[in-house]
């Protein structure tokens, strides 16, 4: 369940569960789950959505049996993703519906979606009566047996002895982890009874506002990944993470396939501060204090795992995580946090010099990193001299470095999501005398281009900007501006590739006089596109000097949603590139790159841990053999430790790793050639 419960916490997190009561008209035939049916409001709220988004959308679709087909697969996904409930013979009996969803949407018709979910309720019942008398008898971890981790492509389950011996290796897998953390069977059995009997209890609060919110998003999701209705209590909910600084870890959360997985660092908040919780990374247990009990969290509904996870300012919270570049086998890692609000002076610009000893010659750089584009709208419009800005605060450090007579500049964007688009506009104004900095397109063809007018340039040196696969929105705009006027050289690895714009309408408007909560749809209305005519939506930037990360091997990025809007291009606008001959020196860049790199012991050690992940990740199982899983667990344990050595060898900090310490080896090449 990915696409519906993308949350931010900001410092705290909110809700797209717990709503309104709900209707249960009965119990299904074993007693044990609620039969639940849409409430009055629904059928309205489904037309008038129904209605509206084809029209506005930035995308033109027609409700027609190829929306209704894909809308059914995107239902069956977020109900089950995993292929663990359902059988074949629950699939095959919904195919009825997969051709009539388009019909039912426009007469408020909602059998189809709650005959579904019903069923899914009852299968989920089924599995968690299965892992109750599973747990009664231990596990042999001497044998052969493995387990698929990722069944998405897999074929549904033909009967439920097939699902009874998935279920069984998904436990057993489970058990394993916690018998290579030190737990005995008695303490195995306790933590994974827990474990299923909170899914239990989450699967109970299900409601009617549950079910109809997915079947929505399921609609929402034959449009676009960033196109989602929101329920009127995730609608309150969203009002208030945007207007309040509430306090927890700072940290976007999601569910995805019963984990809570973080989506987004926010800048300034404990987590971000911290460097101990990342993108991609999974929760599976909340702990209170230094010594509180860790809580398993896994298949809990979010706004549970998110009142243990918020918490008065200055106290400390213990999340127990299975990091993102873990690999498939390894255990879970225990990290505290102190709860706090996100300060604003953690979110501003801050920069620091680096000096290398490049060819026999001493280059010293400064380097601003960058963690989002913010902007403080209220205090400008008020006319306050010192309101915060991205803008301004990079011109006043880059001053500064030029005052400390630095050689070069880097810009690291890397983890950096975006944000105000006026920023990124501005922040080109610094290193080009003016022009057009991006292009948007909205859903009538018209292109509007936002420029620099400003003919001041802050800096004119050598520059360089270090993105990541993190690196999205307004961070893309200003590295493609960056690249497209030949200004600086882009480093690192192909950004995450969001260019588009959204907008929410709330549902109200189509019922003027309905005094009822009705929640709201965002929405997709416009694109992003370079200068140079290429959209930055999936594709994003690539680098001119490519240094692969771990994170490589992952599915993060545009790329990686389903259904995502392509890659196109329009009309190029008029610019003059500041640095003609870039493109010819750029080959020579690489080159003298990658000779630098293959004689470094710490770039080999990189390689060779992003080729394990890859390997591991292909193959898609892991043993169920506990002296196969320690061997495994040693090995990457010893090449870890034989990167931090090397690193600390190296004379890097955190401040000075790999990938800025070669960005500036080649901003020093681009000085030599020059």
């Amino acid at each position: 369940m990915k696409k519906f419960v993308n949350l931010l916490i900001l410092l705290t997190a909110t809700s797209l569960f717990a709503f309104t009561a709900f209707t249960i008209s009965s119990l299904n035939e074993e007693g044990n789950t609620p039969v639940l049916e849409p409430l009055p409001i629904h059928p309205r709220v489904e037309q008038a959505v129904s209605f509206f988004l084809p029209k506005m959308h930035y995308k033109k679709q027609q409700l027609d049996d190829e929306l209704s087909s894909q809308m059914f697969d995107f239902y069956l996904e977020m109900l089950d993703p995993q292929k663990l409930y359902f059988l074949k013979s629950d699939i095959d009996e919904f195919e009825k519906y997969r051709y009539s969803l388009d019909e039912a949407l426009r007469n408020g018709d909602l059998r189809a979606a709650y005959a579904i979910f019903n069923r899914f309720m009852t299968r989920y019942a089924e599995r968690l009566s299965f892992v109750k008398n599973r747990l009664q008898t231990p596990f042999n971890f001497t044998g052969e047996d493995s387990f698929q981790v990722d069944r998405k492509e897999a074929p549904w389950p033909e009967t439920r002895a097939e699902l009874d011996t998935l279920w069984s290796k998904r436990l057993k897998n489970e058990a394993l982890s916690l018998k290579i953390a030190g737990k005995d069977w008695e303490a195995i059995k306790e933590r994974l009874e827990k474990r299923y009997k909170n899914m239990e209890k989450q699967m109970l609060k299900t409601e009617s506002e549950d079910v109809f919110q997915i079947y929505m998003n399921a609609f929402a999701s034959t449009f676009d990944p960033h196109t989602n209705y929101m329920s009127p209590k995730t609608s309150e909910d969203f009002k208030i993470r945007m207007s309040l600084s509430l306090e927890g870890i700072g940290a976007s959360l999601r569910t995805e396939d019963d984990y809570t997985t973080v989506v987004e660092i926010i800048p300034g908040g404990p987590a971000d501060r911290s460097g101990l919780l990342h993108p991609n990374d999974r929760i599976i247990a909340v702990g209170q204090g230094e010594d509180g009990e860790l809580v398993d969290v896994v298949g809990w509904r979010i706004d549970d795992v998110v009142q243990l996870i918020r918490g008065k300012k200055g106290t400390k919270v213990r999340l127990q995580i299975i990091p993102a570049d873990a690999a498939l086998s390894d255990p879970p890692v225990t990290i505290t946090l102190t709860r706090d609000k996100v300060k604003l002076s953690d979110r501003a610009a801050k920069s620091d010099t680096l000096e290398v000893e490049h060819n026999g010659k001493k280059y010293r750089f400064g380097v601003i990193n960058i963690p989002d584009f913010y902007l403080d709208y209220e205090a400008m419009r008020q006319g306050k001299e010192d309101y915060a800005s991205t803008t301004r605060d990079v011109e006043r450090l880059l001053k500064e470095l030029q005052g400390a007579d630095v050689d070069g500049v880097i810009i690291d964007l890397r983890r950096n999501g975006g944000g105000f688009l006026s920023e990124a506009v501005d922040l080109t104004g610094l290193f080009i005398e003016k022009g057009p900095v991006v292009q948007v397109r909205d859903s009538r063809n018209r292109v509007k281009i936002e420029r620099d007018f400003d003919s001041k340039i802050v800096y004119t040196g050598p520059l360089a900007v270090l993105v990541d696969h993190f690196s999205a929105s307004a961070s893309e705009i200003f590295a493609a501006a960056i690249q497209d006027y030949r200004r600086g050289i882009i480093v690192g690895t192909q950004t995450f590739g969001k260019g588009t714009v959204q907008n929410i309408v709330p549902i109200s408007r189509f019922f003027p006089h309905s005094k009822e909560k009705l929640g709201q749809v965002k929405f997709t209305i416009a694109k992003f596109y370079r200068i140079n005519g290429g959209s930055t939506q999936m594709v994003g930037v690539l680098p001119d000097i490519r240094i692969p990360t771990r994170y490589d091997v992952m599915e993060i990025g545009e790329r990686s949603e389903k259904n995502a809007l392509p890659w196109d291009e329009i009309d190029p606008a008029n610019y003059e590139p500041v640095d003609p001959l870039l493109d010819k020196i750029l080959p020579r860049l690489n080159k003298l790159h990658q000779a630098r790199v293959q004689n470094s012991e710490e770039y080999r050690l990189i390689l060779k841990e992003i080729e394990n992940l890859r390997k591991e990740r292909e193959k898609n199982v892991v043993s169920l053999n506990i002296e196969k899983r320690k061997k495994e667990r040693e090995e990457r344990d010893a090449l870890k430790k034989e990167l931090k050595k090397v690193h600390k060898k190296s004379g890097h900090d955190d401040k000075e790793d790999f990938y800025i310490v070669e960005t500036a080896h080649v901003l020093s090449d681009y000085i030599q050639i020059h």
